[in-house]
């Protein structure tokens, strides 16, 4: 079971995180595309989302709802996604941009049944596998997600450097058309076990979700928490390519940092085993603030240090990956929540961070004249480090002031994370 869910889990990070690193250059180099432009596309979907991931939810959680079923149609349309906007062009006629946002669409409409399916049914799926079985399930499913998130966002560097440079995205949208075929054959068995008991047939009501304290106060703090990474990810390239003049480091620097998320994620969830997740959380929210300083005070050439940003950063992202939906899920399971709403819910707060960190960072760095891959002006460089570095670390610390006022009952899922593997 454990390799199955990894391998499904490597697959959704595809349409993940990388999504977001990639389209900024994808769409102004490919497509000549504004960052305004771009950023007003990813906004739009986001409000789809607002309504559409609740939604997608309900519908996961019907009595008698098709896991399998959907499950095969949202994997045909992730491939139909990727191949539309990364191997497709635009038809005649079509804006680019509206090609983008059409094609954009899918994918994450796609992504977002696929990941609700899926954490839903980890919720069931951990009952059948005993005592800690939630954090057993996490810590496989984050060490494939970080798997997926260092090949899908290092792929198209690496066919680049093979001298596949006019094809590398278009390569990369085959390559995560194999990897879901590949992943959904092997989670088709798991769809049907780990049936949850229930006391009622009733249609899940979303009103309910919102009636726990617990709940709300995990979705928040999923919310901000992601949004520093989320800054980070969409500048990413920028920041290397522009700030550091050194894009032919793009790849390895992506690869440091989700080889350390990935490496890591085992070593906290031992650490909150031992010392309990609150202070593990704010150990690895405290590196996360101490890497976007050292990134802040960088400039053109500095290389080294960067890689050690990396590392730190990466290392700090693998506790979040790993606590933060444990505890999240075992909420959901011990007030017997329905699970496809919550995690509906789960994966607007973190695409919403995404879409927040897109939509209002690319048309800011436009408006303070910053234009990717040309000569800067100083003013622009600095909107892009502060930007890159500054406000993630502001957010960070707002963060960490959530996880201080963890409810009480977080107790009693400390006490689990260090009972169990």
């Amino acid at each position: 079971m454990y390799p199955r869910i990894a391998l499904y889990a490597a697959m959704l990070a595809f349409a993940g995180l990388p999504l977001y690193v990639h389209l900024p250059r994808f769409a102004t180099g490919e497509l000549d595309l504004s960052l305004a432009a771009l950023g007003s596309v990813l906004l739009v979907i986001r409000l789809m989302d607002f309504l559409q991931d609740p939604l997608l939810g309900w519908l996961a959680d019907r009595p008698g709802a098709p896991r399998r079923g959907l499950a095969l149609l949202g994997g045909v349309a992730l491939a139909a996604g990727f191949l539309g906007t990364f191997a497709v062009p635009p038809p005649a006629g079509m804006a680019p941009a509206l090609w983008l946002l059409l094609t954009l669409i899918l994918v994450f409409t796609a992504y977002s049944l696929l990941m609700i399916l899926f954490y839903g049914q980890g919720v069931r799926l951990a009952a059948t596998v005993g005592e800690g079985g939630h954090v057993r399930l996490a810590g496989v499913r984050e060490a494939g997600t970080a798997a997926g998130i260092l090949l899908a966002t290092a792929l198209p560097s690496l066919l680049e450097a093979t001298g596949r440079a006019e094809t590398a995205y278009r390569d990369f949208a085959l390559a995560a058309g194999l990897v879901i075929l590949l992943a959904s054959l092997a989670m088709w068995p798991l769809w049907r076990q780990g049936a949850r008991v229930s006391t009622s047939q009733a249609m899940p009501n979303p009103r309910d979700l919102f009636k726990s304290p617990r709940l709300r106060f995990l979705l928040l703090l999923g919310f901000v928490n992601a949004l520093p990474v989320a800054a980070t990810s969409t500048l990413f390239l920028f920041f290397v390519e522009d700030r550091l003049a050194l894009p032919a480091l793009a790849g390895p620097f992506l690869l440091l940092f989700f080889a350390a998320a990935g490496a890591t994620a085992p070593l906290w969830s031992r650490a909150a085993r031992r010392f309990g997740t609150r202070a593990t959380l704010l150990t690895g929210m405290a590196l996360s603030v101490v890497a976007f300083i050292g990134a802040a005070a960088l400039g053109p050439g500095q290389g080294l240090a960067f890689a050690v940003v990396c590392l730190a950063s990466g290392a700090a992202v693998g506790a979040d990956m790993v606590l933060l939906p444990a505890l999240f899920a075992m909420a959901v399971d011990s007030e017997n929540q329905p699970e496809g709403l919550a995690f509906g819910l789960w994966a607007f707060v973190a695409k919403a961070a995404l879409a927040l960190a897109a939509g209002i960072l690319l048309p800011l760095l436009d408006a303070f004249g910053f234009v990717p891959g040309q000569e800067n002006t100083a003013r622009a460089m600095s909107a892009l480090v502060v930007a890159y570095a500054l406000l993630p670390c502001a957010l960070k610390l707002f963060a960490m002031a959530l996880v201080l006022r963890l409810p009480s009952d977080a107790t009693e899922q400390t006490v689990r994370l260090r009972g169990h593997a």
